[in-house]
């Protein structure tokens, strides 16, 4: 009986590495998982086959876990909240030694910077959707509500305007009305900006999310999940547009439900 494959997994907060693990684990793949203090939720013990805890920036421990466990390809999945990463970091020598020369904090530069060195000690990331395709929506509408005409007028300038703001590695979402942008997101993230720009826009606002220029999407990927709609819902907001083949959509079926009983039109596209 052949050995089922051992995969890595370093585990951010969120639903996306409990997410990952389960469908590892249903594909046969054993998971060894490495999770952040006070990050990673409690539940990710319950299913993988080898769970170590760590603090932000132990980069060395990270490392020495994945080879001793036998680990030849790991992935990234899920965030560290910026405001608990200056006051929880803790380097170790090698996390220490990989800040001093990283010239940026750039998220995308630092996740970057973290793939090559595991893979200078001979550990590959690989994307962080696996084994969850059927959580990234292709081209297409999604829910039983389609967008209006002026809201397709939206959608297309709202991505016109989002590709822009990515390039400046400001966010990935903007909030727009009337071809007019009513917010975009920041540090704070996609559901604050979502509540900001559906209280300054008075509802009837179409939210678009999609990759920045360049982005790695095999550690950062553009994800929504309930909380969107049920901000979406509060603030009146009518049209959720994503970037088809790029983006998460965490537990997809009850994402889809919760907007059609909202009457909120989801639509993946190019």
């Amino acid at each position: 009986m052949a050995t089922p494959e051992r995969i890595g997994l370093i585990a951010g907060n969120g639903r996306f590495p409990l997410l990952f693990a389960e469908a590892a684990r249903r594909a046969g793949v054993e998971v060894i998982a490495v999770a952040h203090q006070n990050e990673t939720p409690d539940e990710i013990a319950n299913l993988v086959s080898q769970l170590t805890w760590v603090r932000v920036g132990e980069l060395g421990k990270i490392i020495r876990v994945l080879k001793q466990a036998g680990v030849q390809r790991a992935v990234m999945a899920g965030g560290i909240r910026k405001p608990r990463q200056l006051s929880d970091f803790r380097p170790d020598f090698r996390g220490a030694a990989f800040i001093a020369k990283t010239r940026s904090l750039r998220d995308d530069v630092l996740l970057r910077g973290v793939a090559t060195e595991l893979e200078h000690d001979g550990i590959t990331i690989v994307e962080s959707t696996l084994f969850l395709g059927d959580l990234v929506p292709t081209v297409g509408t999604l829910t039983r509500k389609a967008p209006k005409t002026r809201e397709w007028e939206d959608i297309r300038f709202g991505l016109q305007v989002a590709r822009d703001v990515g390039r400046w590695e400001i966010g990935q979402s903007v909030v727009v009305k009337r071809r007019t942008v009513i917010a975009v997101e920041g540090l704070e993230g996609t559901d604050v900006a979502i509540r900001r720009g559906g209280e300054l826009g008075r509802g009837g606002v179409t939210v678009v999310k999609v990759s920045k220029p360049g982005q790695d999407l095999r550690f950062d990927v553009p994800a929504v999940g309930l909380t969107t709609i049920e901000v979406m819902r509060e603030v009146g907001a009518r049209v959720l547009a994503l970037e088809a083949g790029k983006t998460l959509m965490i537990d997809r079926e009850e994402v889809i439900r919760a907007a059609d009983s909202a009457g909120i039109a989801i639509v993946a596209v190019e």
